[in-house]
């Protein structure tokens, strides 16, 4: 498995445009590899009022689907869950988020989520923790501001990419 190049967890909270419209806070954060391909996607959805909290996994299109995941916060018992849909950026698979996990969450310092790929191999994606606490306990970050995070990670990833491939035109060059 390639190193992976994780964003720094963050919260963002929307509300949508009707009149009465909840707001829903999302705590998230990304492991990808290199090329930007992601690898590894975690979110805490928070519907405002509502009892029902969700710990979204995204994992690469190639894995097989009928075992689903599991997410195993520091060496605890581990949590299974169903893929529920698949899109072009990968998998998601939803597990309860309980105000018990929650605490694990904040408290912990890896969640590894394990699944099998396409080649019937198992899968761990650690994704770390130490600074969930402080982005689920604080403000939310304006979404402008995410937005051009996001546009500078994929500028670093394209940089890495014409770097990684101008290395290799000059080592497939006649000498």
């Amino acid at each position: 498995m390639p190193p992976l190049t994780y964003t720094q967890w963050t919260k963002v909270c929307l509300k949508g445009q009707e009149a009465n419209a909840q707001q829903v806070c999302f705590t998230g954060k990304e492991g990808r590899i290199d090329t930007g391909m992601l690898v590894i996607g975690t979110v805490l959805i928070e519907p405002e009022g509502g009892p029902n909290k969700v710990l979204r996994v995204t994992l690469p299109l190639g894995m097989q689907l009928p075992p689903g995941t599991r997410a195993i916060v520091d060496g605890g018992q581990p949590m299974t869950a169903p893929y529920l849909v698949c899109f072009p950026n990968g998998c998601m698979a939803d597990y309860e988020a309980s105000s018990e996990l929650i605490g694990k969450l904040k408290q912990g310092k890896s969640l590894v989520v394990q699944a099998i790929n396409s080649q019937g191999q198992g899968v761990s994606l650690p994704m770390p923790l130490p600074d969930f606490a402080k982005a689920y306990d604080g403000p939310p970050t304006d979404p402008k501001i995410v937005e051009d995070r996001q546009k500078k990670l994929e500028e670093e990833f394209i940089k890495k990419q014409q770097a990684l491939q101008q290395q290799q035109q000059q080592q497939a060059a006649p000498k």
